[in-house]
């Protein structure tokens, strides 16, 4: 399902506004009439991008089939594909991975799309992301790596559980320390996140 559209004052071109609200007929129109792919609106969104932020995913197929970039940034240096991963949409994200997404690329807080899928219990998103090679291992500007935002910043239920399992399985350093020294397992412990524990421990967390 697609999100509303909130464009609010921030004026847009033809082909921006119309992958925004998911109108693939004025997409194609903008399109036929020779807008640029790439053209930028104040915020420094692409028609991707702005397809993106609103899960349209007709009309970011109709784009990225066009030859849209789907590592282009915005002002926040987010990028389609990195959106998409944060936010968990699944179809989007493929769309992207199969088109050139850039695995090492980072968004504004020096984490990959996997960290901010963990974090927010994208079960199958992180799924995804370690299949196409993302490194489970990379740390962010906050000192966190995906294992450690899964514990710290889950909330320790069915789909963090699940997380954690696939971190692990795929071979997650489980002893890397956040920036004070504690680890995943010493996070796991003081929040009560028993199967998390038992996970960690099994895995030969310290």
């Amino acid at each position: 399902m697609a999100v509303a559209s909130h464009t609010g004052a921030f004026a847009q071109t033809p082909l921006i506004a119309a992958a925004e609200s998911g109108d693939l007929a004025a997409l194609q129109r903008a399109l036929q009439a020779g807008a640029a792919l790439e053209e930028r609106d104040a915020r420094q969104r692409t028609a991707l991008m702005a397809a993106v932020q609103t899960n349209q995913t007709d009309a970011a197929r109709l784009l990225i089939e066009a030859g849209a970039d789907v590592n282009a940034r915005d002002e926040i240096e987010d990028s389609p594909y990195l959106l998409a991963g944060a936010r968990g949409y699944l179809e989007i994200l493929r769309l992207t991975l199969e088109n050139g997404a850039d695995l090492e690329s980072t968004n504004r807080f020096g984490g990959t799309a996997l960290i901010p899928a963990a974090e927010r219990g994208h079960v199958e998103t992180v799924q995804t992301l370690i299949a196409a090679g993302v490194d489970p291992d990379h740390i962010n500007r906050l000192g966190w790596t995906a294992l450690l935002e899964a514990v710290i910043l889950g909330d320790g239920g069915p789909d963090h559980v699940a997380i954690v399992k696939l971190l692990v399985d795929a071979g997650a350093d489980t002893d890397i320390a956040d920036r004070a020294g504690v680890t995943a397992l010493q996070h796991a412990k003081r929040s009560g996140y028993a199967e998390i524990v038992e996970i960690l421990q099994a895995a030969g967390a310290h």
